[in-house]
């Protein structure tokens, strides 16, 4: 995992970036500041194995009205966060 330097040690985002790399090419750097759409090429069906993938990994539910509201890394962890 190649991630943004001085990121906390943050329990949620790393199983996100763990989920994420099984989605994305092999040594795909993924950080806070990573875009979904534009950086990793995530659609919307992408989109939906990984919310399926996260409700598992922290045991909530994630209306899917939150994707409009998710666009990088660090916006789908503030939502995770909300939720847990």
């Amino acid at each position: 995992m190649n991630a943004d330097q001085n990121l906390p040690d943050d329990k949620v985002f790393h199983s996100i970036v763990k989920i994420l790399e099984e989605m994305v090419p092999p040594e795909t750097e993924i950080g806070l500041n990573t875009d979904l759409g534009g950086d990793l090429s995530i659609d919307s069906l992408k989109s939906m194995e990984i919310l399926a993938k996260l409700e598992d990994e922290f045991d909530i539910t994630i209306p899917i009205n939150v994707l409009s509201e998710v666009r990088t890394v660090e916006d789908l962890v503030r939502q995770i966060k909300e939720l847990i």
